[in-house]
């Protein structure tokens, strides 16, 4: 899907829900992410309880565009680009808060020189954590546990 087309789809959708936008950007962050910032009047429908509404507005982009994209012969999605629609800059600040914790805790890991878990988290937060220590040589991190016990361990693998 094209830019234009998400940026309009994700137009249409907050539209409908009566509230008024004020304007859509689009930034691109890294060669796979699409971070879509929309400012609106009323972001309190969007971002009430741990930002519910956010997260359901994005599940419904990420569910049409899988609809729009052709699946290859096995029926299969290609790997695309990640879509990220931020209200008034709530995606942005948490994201930013899970970055200090994964510098924190990176930090800690190296110190002692042991694996140091990280408190339970999301997909989408520990996404983010893996992603941020990717290219850290000295360290390397594993999501384990199941359900909403799901957290990140951060490993150190550095000389000793």
């Amino acid at each position: 899907m094209k830019k234009d087309e998400i940026k309009n789809l994700i137009k249409e959708l907050v539209e409908k829900t009566t509230v008024k936008l004020n304007g859509i950007t689009l930034v691109e962050d890294g060669p796979k992410n699409l971070w879509v910032s929309v400012e609106v009047t009323e972001p309190h429908f969007f971002i009430t309880h741990e930002g519910e509404g956010l997260h359901a507005l994005n599940h419904l982009v990420h569910r049409i565009i899988e609809n729009k994209i052709p699946k290859t012969e096995e029926g299969v999605l290609p790997q695309g680009l990640g879509v990220l629609v931020d209200i008034n800059g709530f995606q942005k600040k948490r994201v930013e808060n899970i970055r200090a914790v994964a510098h924190m805790m990176s930090e800690r890991a190296r110190y002692f020189k042991s694996n140091i878990e990280v408190d339970p988290m999301s997909a989408f937060e520990r996404r983010i954590i893996h992603e941020f220590l990717s290219d850290a040589s000295d360290l390397k991190t594993e999501s384990m546990g199941t359900g909403r016990d799901r957290r990140v361990v951060i490993k150190y693998i550095g000389t000793i």
